[in-house]
């Protein structure tokens, strides 16, 4: 086994971009590996529904090209995770264009992994029925019905595909979604080192410069796994790391700040070390990785489309409007559906949020009651139409712009609009139905490595 193995995050998300000049320093160190996450479920549930990127196609492309070149001038394979964001077929398939088209512009010839990460929808109703699935905190029970009504549904693949495709010898693993760590987990546990250190260093790594000060994920970060520890190091010439501030983010998204809850078990940082080497570099020890307790289990992710939306803003800064605002979306959604004939408010989602005052926490806000100068209304319907749901909406905001009220003075109207046409056809609404653990017996074999060529003689 090699002395040490490094690897090279080129950013936090693909799409966010990154200082190129940040990864040309990496390639100084002679990486074995480069790796990027491309999705997330951080940003709702549309994503993965409807099969769209967060990040626009020329944000991916933009960053996609230098670390593509990058790894070919290293000779070294590119781990892409959850392309196209959702990590399903038609994200996936997306980013084989853009990919395809990179090679093919910059004379390339790339052996490539494609995994797929959608789940047949009869194998997981078998699951389901079996008592094989059971919800992350705070999902519903999942049904038959929730499963099939999803768009999309995908399994997050552990390192165990990833590594079947690293063993096969290819230039590009692009994968469907995957958690996080696995993109950066996998060569060195191919390779024989520590999991648990393997799995703590991807923790780190997975969101890019996160753990640099001042903190970006949009930067490149560099990792080394030696046989008893790893160190991380940042890769601009202005960006630091402490060993608090990587201390810190292997904490990121986990319930206990000292375990790391992963596929392939659980890393336990209680007797980690971490020591600052140099102002760019952190040495950390001492993580140990103890085996899952019952089987292996994958997270599943499925959206389901449940309408459209429509939606307007508007501006108060009248004090007596603010005052009665709670009043006015009351009597204003009343006087909507009195002249809406045939519509039921069962039928329809209504959405009042008033900006500066209780937006994020409603009725838990504890200031709620304390007046602000002014407030940003955003009014949203959600219906099974979408003209359906901007009839609505043209109905609830004609009756909060002339609602009255006891005391009323703005008689031209109680809001004021920022733009015209004040309403917006919001599209598609989805939920997430599915956010279950699955147990499996072989993840390796629900996920399989599709080998292709992409660019030159593709």
């Amino acid at each position: 086994m090699a002395e040490h193995l490094t690897s090279i995050a080129i950013n936090g998300m693909l799409g966010y971009g990154y200082p190129v000049a940040s990864l040309h320093r990496g390639l100084e160190h002679g990486p074995d590996v480069l790796g990027v996450d491309a999705g997330s479920t951080d940003a709702g549930p549309f994503y993965l529904g409807h099969g769209l990127p967060l990040t626009a196609p020329r944000q991916i492309e933009r960053d996609l090209r230098p670390a593509m070149l990058a790894a070919k001038k290293a000779k070294v394979p590119l781990i892409v995770g959850s392309a196209g964001f959702g990590g399903a077929k038609p994200h996936v398939e997306l980013f084989l264009s853009i990919a395809d088209r990179i090679a093919r512009e910059e004379a390339l010839r790339l052996r490539v992994a494609v995994i797929y990460a959608d789940l047949d929808r009869a194998m997981v109703v078998d699951a389901l029925v079996a008592g094989q699935v059971r919800p992350l905190a705070g999902a519903p029970a999942l049904t038959q019905g929730a499963i099939k009504s999803c768009t999309q549904l995908v399994g997050q693949m552990g390192t165990a595909p990833l590594i079947a495709a690293l063993d096969s010898g290819v230039d590009m693993i692009i994968a469907g979604r995957a958690c996080d760590t696995a993109i950066y987990a996998a060569m060195p546990i191919l390779r024989g080192f520590d999991h648990g250190l393997a799995i703590h260093m991807a923790k780190i790594m997975e969101c890019g410069a996160q753990c640099g000060l001042p903190l970006a994920p949009n930067d490149c970060l560099m990792g080394v796994i030696k046989r008893d520890h790893f160190l991380i190091k940042t890769l601009h010439p202005e960006r630091r790391v402490t060993p608090e501030s990587v201390a810190a983010h292997s904490l990121y998204e986990q319930p206990d700040p000292y375990l790391i809850h992963e596929p392939e078990g659980t890393v336990d940082m209680r007797d980690s070390d971490f020591e600052q080497i140099d102002p760019f570099t952190v040495r950390v020890s001492g993580s140990k990785l103890s085996s899952p307790d019952g089987p292996t289990t994958i997270k599943m992710e499925g959206a389901r489309l449940v309408g459209y939306r429509a939606v307007t803003i508007a501006g108060i800064r009248d004090p007596n409007v603010i005052a009665n605002l709670d009043i006015v979306t009351k009597r204003a959604q009343e006087m909507a559906f009195s002249n809406l004939q045939g519509v039921s408010p069962s039928n329809v989602t209504i959405n009042w949020r008033a900006y500066g005052r209780d937006a994020v926490l409603g009725q838990h806000e504890p200031d709620r009651q304390r007046a602000p100068h002014e407030v940003g209304l955003m009014i949203e319907a959600i219906a099974e139409t979408q003209d359906l749901a901007s009839t609505v909406l043209a109905m609830l905001r004609s009756s909060a712009l002339h609602c009255p009220f006891e005391g009323r003075k703005t008689t031209a109207g109680n809001l004021a609009f920022p733009f015209s046409p004040s309403d917006l056809a919001g599209g598609p609404v989805y939920e997430f139905s599915a956010y279950h653990l699955m147990d499996v017996e072989d993840s390796a074999k629900l996920f399989k490595p599709q080998i292709m060529t992409l660019g030159l003689g593709a």
